[in-house]
């Protein structure tokens, strides 16, 4: 037995042990070591090779296998790392906390233990078929970790569903097609091999069905509206995984499919408009507009649930826009923004969640204040939305400026500025959260909160850790891309501990975050001086302060956070949502109609047989057409 088949079946027997234990906080401490061990058997696998289970399935007279490579390897770190962390803190006081409000705490860790299962089958992939097998499995499995905030999570679920629905129907046409055009197995190596000789036509139809079905999860324009509503109402630790880590399970199928089978290359070259503009191009301006959109829109939330889920879709964008640039440092970029986006969100989200389990409200209109009652939240939220603003010392900061760069480098101009403009958004709504959260007055009935339990406050304080010292040296986390990128069969990014060097490039200039981070620490080292030896201060209060000309009591509110941002909302309100709202409108009453005709079918006297009637007749078509 190798590694892998080890890592499948301990991987199984956390599913059992999280239904059997998951009551008690021991049981809850246990699967959190689970996790550890999981993390343990995957560090036995090189991620510099590929490892083959010794498991396979015969259906059809196809074998299904499984194998981990490095790009697979990379999503399982990060996949079973979040989870950990993630049941760590809801371990204890959450998870009691939970069980108070009756919410199904075991539900919740079978969930989490399944869709941990389900995402290592669908990233050990080793052809099409398994592929589909794990990419049904990722989509259904989140349905259950959806569905634990009750009556607030079942619309935005049965909404994700319609979504899944489509998104797996069209991957799976897009299998169907690619099977029958190639005439190969369903081996990845086949069909790379015998996707060259279709057509222009056949290509961009399988192309478009593929990444088109795969984008549902993945949250890209205009596949996007579900996944806020789903992933922020449900419980508090099932918001952490499915924000930080689920969506990128779509990114993941994307690379599989567009690097190893049709090539980047093969979509640079189908062309629109007399060679201006090719299907490269396209999902590119899809994955700039998913930047800029759903991260505006996360200005006009004042639920920090929304606002943290509506900027997980437009961070997906930068992912998927580094991928599609063809140097290896934008492909490095995109991918070391999964890893980079996963920690920072997480440590947002706990950050958050402990608000609310001392505050009782995800409201932003009504904290404020709480930096002196949870100065260690404040400081994981403060290090947290500096890696999502995309700023030094964080490790946010990196993989943007890889992005950037490689825009650049490639000529893509006006995809730069989207990127750029996306930031912008992004800088604005995480002051948002922080300022209405942590900062102005403390709200009377505030007064006596005091700091998360430390079950809660040592996986936030490791994920900015983590963070931080992957700003500070990159290096760390570049090193296992190379390998997911040679996985992909790409150029590799030149890398050193501290960052990244420009090895042929178009344009010089390398990027070295030790010394980025000494000198902005240095700076704030002589602030800190210049401060500290001005001469005495008295603390006083917040309710016993003064500013423009009166005295601040309880009854005034120094700082005034509701409405935020309000003139900018009326300037994009108009726009920002009415399409994409009427598309999905659309979707659904095309899905109502469809679901119509087939309950009126299946309510005829006879169904069965006009089914079997209809398939005889297919099988017809399907082998005359063959013998022709």
């Amino acid at each position: 037995m190798n590694a892998l088949d080890l890592l499948f079946i301990t991987s199984i027997a956390t599913v059992i042990f999280a239904f059997l234990i998951s009551r008690s906080v021991l049981g809850r401490m246990l699967l959190t070591m689970a996790y550890g061990l999981q993390l343990v058997i995957l560090l036995q696998i090189d991620p510099s090779a590929k490892t083959v289970s010794d498991f396979s399935v015969s259906v059809f007279s196809s074998d299904i296998n499984w194998q981990m490579d490095g790009l697979g390897w990379f999503f399982a770190l990060i996949t079973i790392a979040i989870a950990g962390l993630t049941s760590w803190y809801s371990s204890s006081s959450f998870g009691q906390y939970q069980q108070a409000a009756n919410q199904p705490i075991k539900l919740f860790h079978v969930g989490l233990a399944l869709n941990v299962f389900a995402m290592l089958v669908l990233l050990s992939s080793a052809d099409f078929l398994a592929l589909f097998i794990g990419w049904e499995l990722v989509s259904w499995a989140g349905v259950l970790l959806m569905l634990l905030g009750g009556k607030e999570s079942r619309k935005s679920t049965a909404r994700y569903v319609t979504y899944a629905i489509a998104g797996g129907m069209s991957v799976f046409a897009g299998l169907v097609l690619l099977y029958a055009w190639s005439d190969a197995s369903f081996e990845f190596l086949d069909m790379a091999d015998s996707i060259q000789q279709l057509s222009t036509a056949q290509l961009m139809s399988v192309s478009l069905l593929l990444v088109g079905g795969f984008s549902v999860k993945m949250g890209l324009m205009p596949f996007h509206l579900w996944q806020a509503p789903a992933y922020a109402m449900t419980s508090g630790p099932a918001t952490i995984f499915l924000s930080a880590i689920s969506s990128r399970m779509g990114l993941f199928a994307i690379v599989l499919v567009v690097f190893k089978i049709i090539t980047l290359e093969s979509l640079v070259g189908i062309q629109f408009f007399s060679d201006a503009f090719s299907l490269r191009d396209l999902f590119a301006w899809i994955a700039a507009i998913t930047i800029v959109l759903p991260t505006y829109t996360a200005l006009r939330q004042n639920d920090a649930r929304l606002l943290l889920t509506w900027h997980g879709i437009g961070q997906g964008g930068y992912m998927m826009l580094g991928l599609l640039v063809l140097d290896g440092m934008g492909t490095a970029g995109g991918l070391m923004h999964v890893f980079n986006y996963a920690t920072y969100q997480a440590a947002i989200f706990m950050a958050i969640y402990a608000v609310i389990y001392r505050t009782g409200t995800p409201d932003l209109n009504r904290l404020g204040g709480l930096v002196t009652r949870m100065p260690l939240s404040f400081l994981v939220l403060l290090l947290g939305i500096i890696g999502l603003a995309g700023l030094p010392p964080m490790n946010g900061f990196v993989s943007k400026w890889m992005i950037y760069r490689s825009l650049v480098e490639e000529g893509m101009a006006l995809l730069f500025i989207a990127s750029v403009i996306g930031t912008l958004g992004t800088i604005l709504s995480v002051y948002k959260l922080i300022h209405n959260s942590f900062l102005g007055q403390l709200r009377v009935e505030h007064q006596h909160v005091s700091e998360a339990p430390w079950s809660m406050m040592i996986p936030m304080l490791i994920l900015s850790l983590i963070a931080f010292i992957t700003g500070f040296m990159p290096g760390l986390v570049l090193e296992y891309i190379v390998y997911a990128q040679q996985a992909m069969g790409m150029d590799v990014v030149h890398y050193t501990l501290g960052g990244v060097q420009a090895v042929n490039s178009k344009i010089s200039g390398d990027l070295d975050m030790i010394w980025i981070v000494v000198v902005l620490f240095s700076g704030f080292g002589i602030a800190a001086i210049l401060f500290l030896s001005a001469g005495k201060s008295k603390r006083i209060h917040q309710l016993d302060n003064y500013a423009g000309g009166h005295f601040l009591t309880a009854e005034n509110q120094y700082q005034y956070s509701d409405n935020f941002y309000a003139g900018l909302m009326h300037l994009i309100k108009p726009w920002y949502r009415g399409t994409f709202t009427w598309l999905e409108s659309a979707l659904i009453s095309v899905t109502d109609t469809l679901a119509g005709l087939f309950k009126s079918f299946f309510n005829q006297p006879q169904p069965l047989v006009w089914l079997l009637g209809g398939s005889v007749a297919v099988m017809a078509w399907l082998t005359i057409g063959y013998l022709g």
